[in-house]
């Protein structure tokens, strides 16, 4: 794996992490990109000309941004296919009517690009297997030949577009390498995002123990202290508890002092005479509590 060329994603420069993914090395910059969009612009302004440079669509398109690239870096599908007709590369819609009657397995190709929106990036075979070589990811994800199909299938039911790659790519390493041993991969890469978002994590959690480390002066008292910590919280658990009990006995007494009072105002005409006194109350407290 660690032959594979992969380059991991900056800014919204995708496109050209797709290419020199695909290509296995640095072979195109944003400049080298740039220059090709601009050349696009202006064969675009051209052909725009020739209806009147005084039309209002000829006006009207060069108030227009550049549709083949942006300031954040992005590129568009004319360039990816000009950059790649340098090398004798050519690229085919994947789920074009033209493709599809080949009747193809996908297998039996050697790469694709993949564009969602304004993403893009490259499967590319190396040696006699697939891998993934999203820029998103923190490396190469390894496909097996059984998976890629619906690997493919899956990308287009999320909306991608897929390209067929056609052409000699050029010599790697990686290839020859991959000719003569089979990659194993025991966990897939991660997105970039996740990575950083644990490794921040860890970072805090790293901060947290050293930051309780100095408190406890490097002195080893940490497993005494938690300790302790679990002892005082055991005993304020207690001590609430036995509030709890306290106010729920009282609150029963009182009840008890009410129910008695109605049965008794219920069962006996009321005299002047007729109030219970507190020996009797205690009595029927204590009646009540041994039900």
């Amino acid at each position: 794996m660690e032959s594979i060329f992969h380059e991991k994603q900056e800014g919204s420069l995708c496109a050209q992490h797709c290419l020199n993914n695909l290509l296995q090395g640095e072979y195109f910059s944003p400049v080298e990109l740039s220059s090709i969009a601009h050349q696009l612009d202006e064969e675009e302004r051209m052909r725009m000309a020739e209806g009147g440079v005084t039309s209002e669509d000829y006006r009207t398109f060069l108030q227009q941004p550049s549709g083949n690239m942006d300031d954040s870096g992005f590129f568009s599908i004319q360039v990816i296919s000009n950059a790649l007709k340098v090398w004798g590369l050519e690229l085919i819609l994947f789920n074009s009517p033209e493709y599809q009657r080949l009747r193809i397995d996908p297998i039996n190709e050697r790469s694709f690009i993949c564009n969602y929106k304004e993403h893009w990036f490259t499967v590319r075979k190396l040696g006699k297997q697939w891998f993934n070589l999203n820029s998103l990811l923190t490396g190469p994800e390894l496909i097996s030949d059984t998976y890629l199909a619906l690997f493919l299938a899956q990308l287009q039911q999320e909306g991608y577009s897929i390209f067929v790659v056609k052409g000699d790519l050029p010599d790697c390493e990686a290839d020859q390498l991959l000719q003569m041993i089979r990659v194993q991969q025991m966990h897939r890469p991660k997105l970039i995002g996740e990575e950083l978002a644990q490794l921040k994590e860890q970072r805090v959690q790293k901060t947290d123990l050293e930051h309780v480390l100095e408190v406890n002066d490097g002195t080893g008292m940490l497993d005494e202290d938690e300790e302790e910590l679990q002892r005082a919280l055991a005993l304020s658990r207690q001590e609430i508890d036995m509030e709890d009990e306290e106010a729920d006995l009282r609150r029963a007494i009182q009840l008890s002092m009410q129910g008695t009072s109605r049965n008794r105002c219920q069962d006996i005409p009321q005299t002047s005479g007729s109030h219970p006194t507190s020996e009797e109350l205690r009595k029927r407290r204590e009646a009540y509590f041994e039900k």
